[in-house]
């Protein structure tokens, strides 16, 4: 859009002394003609262009200009930046960096240090570690299909392994977990499902576009859905020794760790009780133990011991050595 285009150039002229018309033609893939009445546009809006003759000249902004940032405190514009930031590490795109640009674009010269330091006290970074290329090329399918809201297509693979064809009216990304989701209206159930984006494949962003339904979100709906469908939260009780204490820190945090002597910790949390906790347990490893509930202990027990078998029988030199 050129009201988009038109502020665009003029943070970059608020980014660079001066700038050819033949750059930014070739950037915003326009011809200098148009590049010329842009900057005519700007100038009738009150922004002093000045243009610049000779070698080294171009298209610049009168010395000392900066745009009016009265609305915002600097720490309005900190906070902002720091989520742009934030968004940018797992959700990013040019439409982030361009915006990221706009705002640093009116802090002035002798306030850009300090606020470099403001900006860079607290990172959240929700890029994964590793390739991510699948998990991004999916994302920006389903990014597509939310701005046009057009219907997408893929094919679904649940928990329990069975796959379904799905097309869907995507309402929401959700960044839970360090995992992503798509909570959408599925055409095929006639309800609004949530699913996770690693158990999508082929997504087709088709060609018919939906009006979006009214969905209340002062409370998420997708946690209210799951909290409905697992009727089980009950509190459970695991034991960490001292070498995997620092997991219970991590997950949990240090003040839900009692002590229980001899290097033994005990951590109470109610979860409600599905397939996704018995994987979490099984992921803290061998030095944690459940305590109670009896019926998990011995449910977690049950699935490393199909665990074990599927890597021949385990050979286990001193067995008290390895019981907590």
């Amino acid at each position: 859009m050129k009201i988009e285009r038109l502020l665009s150039i003029v943070i970059l002229l608020l980014k660079k002394n001066r700038i050819q018309a033949k750059e930014l033609a070739d950037l915003y893939e326009v011809s200098i003609r148009t590049i010329y009445r842009d900057i005519e546009a700007i100038s009738l809006a009150g922004i002093p262009v000045v243009t610049y003759q000779g070698v080294n000249g171009g298209i610049g902004l009168m010395d000392g200009y900066r745009l009016d940032r009265s609305v915002l405190t600097d720490g309005d514009v900190k906070d902002i930046v720091m989520g742009l930031q934030s968004l940018s590490s797992s959700f990013g795109g040019p439409n982030v960096t361009r915006l990221l640009d706009k705002f640093e674009s009116i802090i002035p010269d002798s306030g850009k240090a300090q606020f470099s330091v403001n900006t860079t006290q607290f990172i959240v970074d929700h890029s994964g570690w590793g390739n991510q290329s699948a998990q991004e090329a999916k994302l920006v399918k389903v990014k597509e299909a939310l701005s046009q809201a057009s219907t997408i297509a893929f094919t679904y693979r649940n928990a329990q392994g069975a796959v379904t064809a799905r097309n869907v009216e995507p309402h929401t990304l959700v960044l839970k977990g360090q995992q992503w989701f798509v909570y959408a209206y599925c055409l095929d159930r006639e309800q609004f499902r949530l699913f996770k984006l690693s158990r999508m494949s082929d997504p087709v962003v088709m060609e018919t576009a939906f009006t979006r339904r009214d969905l209340s979100y002062e409370v998420l709906p997708w946690n209210e859905e799951r909290l409905t469908a697992v009727k089980t939260v009950q509190p459970f009780t695991l034991q960490f020794n001292h070498k995997s204490r620092h997991l219970a820190e991590d997950w949990f945090g240090v003040e839900a760790l009692t002590e229980q002597g001899e290097g033994m910790y005990t951590v109470s949390v109610p979860f409600p009780e599905d397939a996704w906790m018995y994987g979490f347990i099984l992921s803290l490893g061998p030095d944690v133990v459940v305590k109670e509930p009896a019926h998990l202990r011995e449910k977690i027990r049950d699935m490393a011991l199909r665990i074990a078998s599927n890597y021949g029988e385990p050979l286990i030199e001193n067995p008290e050595k390895h019981r907590i």
